[in-house]
This record gives structure tokens, sequence and C-alpha cells, in this order.
């Protein structure tokens, strides 16, 4: 089963860093390379999650600020318990969603809030066991990339060209991973939705006068 401790050990495998006397990385640096491997990995491939939220009393506001590690807001549907779902237009500014509704509802009812969530590793691990290696992947990469840069300027045991390697290691490495993210199924799903103009796109102004047409 996934878990942040397996997929640290994969990348210690990566970068040959396995000697648990002489480690290269500390455990902190590498969940770190982790975890921004599975935040790029969470754009490409989202945890979808669905939350029944309530509007503010007598008005088309959502307070959103609940959802945590948001991406993105995929959808509102407003009633709920219909089907098929009645998606309706939105506006989002900071954490408040506004229904774009004639009316506003009256008193607080339920709205049904689609949307796209950052994976978790911490605990419970959220993806699929399959993508540890891409995971892991990128987080070599990562830490490659920042040996890379810390290196460049100092003396290395190893040699002067020890930055050089794990600089071409790092490209290679950070190339093949966002191949593979390309090749994800939700970075490929084509999605079918209904497209709605910005709200201020339907208001036109009235200060000028456009002249006869």
């Amino acid at each position: 089963m996934s878990s942040l401790a397996t997929i640290r050990a994969a990348v210690r495998i990566d970068l040959q860093d396995e000697d648990a006397t002489n480690e290269r990385w500390s455990n902190v640096t590498l969940d770190r390379h982790i975890q921004r491997a599975v935040l790029e990995y969470s754009h490409a491939n989202p945890l979808e999650k669905k939350s029944t939220l309530q509007t503010e009393a007598n008005t088309r506001d959502v307070d959103v600020s609940s959802l945590s590690s948001p991406i993105r807001i995929v959808a509102a549907a407003y009633p709920t318990g219909e089907y098929p779902p009645a998606y309706v237009p939105f506006s989002l500014w900071g954490d408040t969603l506004t229904l774009d509704l004639t009316g506003a509802p009256s008193g607080t009812p339920d709205v049904a809030i689609y949307w796209h969530a950052v994976h978790t590793i911490n605990g419970a691990v959220s993806f699929a066991d399959s993508h540890d290696d891409i995971i892991a992947g990128g987080a070599a990469g990562y830490a490659a990339l920042e040996w890379a840069s810390f290196s460049s300027n100092r003396l290395n045991v190893g040699g002067d060209d020890v930055w050089g390697r794990y600089m071409e290691f790092a490209n290679v490495r950070l190339a093949s991973f966002r191949e593979q993210l390309s090749r994800l199924p939700e970075a490929n799903r084509a999605r079918t939705s209904r497209l709605y103009r910005p709200a201020d796109a339907r208001f036109t102004s009235q200060s000028t006068d456009p002249g006869p047409v």
C-alpha cells in the first residue's frame, strides 16, 4: 500500500542514497520534494470531491473556505437532489462562491459543490498505488535539482562535475515525470460542460450614447 514512507524509500533508491549512516538527504527534505511532486501530480490528476454546503442567509453567497486544499471548483448544483443535477452558473471571489440566480434563495438551502483537491499523502493516501513510481520519480528529480544548485559553486569530493551529473539526472527525471503526467487519464479527459459568460459580460454600460445604429 502507498505511504509517505514507502515513496520516500523509493526516492532514496533512485538517488542511490540508501546508506542510513550517511544520508545525503534528510527525511524532512525528501518529504518536501515528495509533497511538491504530489502537488504537480494533483494539477494533472486531481482528487475529485463533492461537498454539500449552505448559502448564507437569504443570499446567493456560499462560503467555501471549509474546502481543504482546493485546486478549482468545477460545478455547483442547486437545488440539491435533482436528477440530472441542476447545475447553475457561479462566480468565485476569494472564499465566496456566488450563485448566478435571478432571485436569492430564502433561508440557507444546501448547494452541492463539485471540486478538485490536492491529493493527500500524510496518513491516508488518496492516489492509486500504481502511481507511486510517478510521484517518486518527480520527487527524485526535484531532490537532484536542489543538490545540483547547492553544490555548483562548492568543492565536491566526488569531483568538479558532480553538480553537472545531478543536473542531468534531474532534467531527465523531471522530463519523464511531466511526460507521464500528460498521459494520465484525467489530464486527457474530454469533459462535457455548459459554458456561461461571466456575470459582468451580460450587462452593458449606459454611460455613453453609441449614436445611431
